[in-house]
């Protein structure tokens, strides 16, 4: 398999969605569906069922991810320790943070970085409300972390460093507070409002947001609206006049990721996927 067909086979079993995997690899659909198809041919085994509804890893494909997939990450780590020693990490790596709460989230990736790097000191700085990458775009930090996928022009999508489900927040009020789990189809015909970089499904359309989280939340309460958000939000932001649901079994996750601008991957930032690729699960 070429590098570019591991990638996309990769990225169709995490997220079993064609629309999806070529948002996040910024190819086309169908471009995925072709690769696909032609790696079938080839190993002459379906690895995806497919009907109009869903599509699911087969068998022989989920043997095979779990095989491909520990020898990826396994490479990409050797590469991204390799790049890091070589040039010695030392300074400073200041991390911007679309949600403050990740810093927590995610110790175990720093706690690794920070042992292996101890010439480096880490810095945290929350990003803004309604540009999470806006201390990134003008150099102000050194990487991010940002709800996956990145797909604005410019930028680098790095490794996942916290992956978490989603929930929808309402007012107490509204008549899905009542629901034990909600779906994403549950979003048509509401007001939704989006929280930072919001990825698809849960990107609004039209676009609704407020200045900041505070009075994002104070919309929500009032009734003025739904938001899909991280699932740390129903404990670090829970108030009285809110109902946090879960979305169902299945809907899309939340991957907080590392982005860095294009071209602009320091060794302390190489070191820092480093750490982050360290934890991933082999399979």
């Amino acid at each position: 398999m070429e590098r570019r067909e591991i990638e996309i086979f990769l990225t169709l079993a995490e997220e079993l969605h064609f629309g999806r995997t070529g948002d996040r690899l910024r190819i086309s659909p169908s471009r995925v569906s072709q690769t696909i198809a032609n790696l079938e041919h080839r190993f002459g085994v379906t690895l995806f069922d497919r009907t109009s509804r869903r599509v699911e890893l087969s068998p022989v494909g989920a043997a095979l991810y779990a095989d491909v997939r520990a020898g990826h990450d396994r490479i990409e780590r050797g590469i991204a320790a390799a790049i890091a020693t070589g040039r010695g990490v030392v300074g400073t790596l200041t991390v911007g943070l679309e949600a403050p709460a990740v810093a927590e989230l995610a110790k175990p990736v720093f706690d690794r970085f920070r042992a292996s790097n101890r010439g480096v000191t880490l810095v945290f700085r929350e990003t803004g409300f309604a540009d999470p990458l806006d201390l990134l775009r003008t150099g102000e930090v050194d990487v991010a972390i940002t709800n996956g996928p990145v797909d604005e022009d410019g930028f680098q999508e790095g490794p996942a460093v916290y992956t978490e489900p989603v929930v929808l927040a309402v007012g107490r009020e509204h008549p899905l507070a009542r629901r034990e789990t909600v779906a994403v189809a549950d979003l048509a015909g509401e007001i939704v409002f989006r929280a930072g970089r919001r990825a698809p499904p849960y990107r609004p359309d039209p676009d609704r947001t407020a200045s900041t989280f505070l009075e994002l939340l104070t919309l929500i309460a009032a009734g003025e609206g739904v938001v899909p958000l991280a699932a740390h939000a129903g404990y670090y932001f829970a108030r009285p006049s809110l109902a946090m649901v879960p979305f169902e079994k299945g809907s899309p996750p939340v991957r907080w990721v590392l982005c860095w601008r294009r071209g602009h991957a320091t060794a302390r930032v190489t070191a820092l996927a480093a750490a982050a690729y360290a934890g991933a699960p082999l399979a």
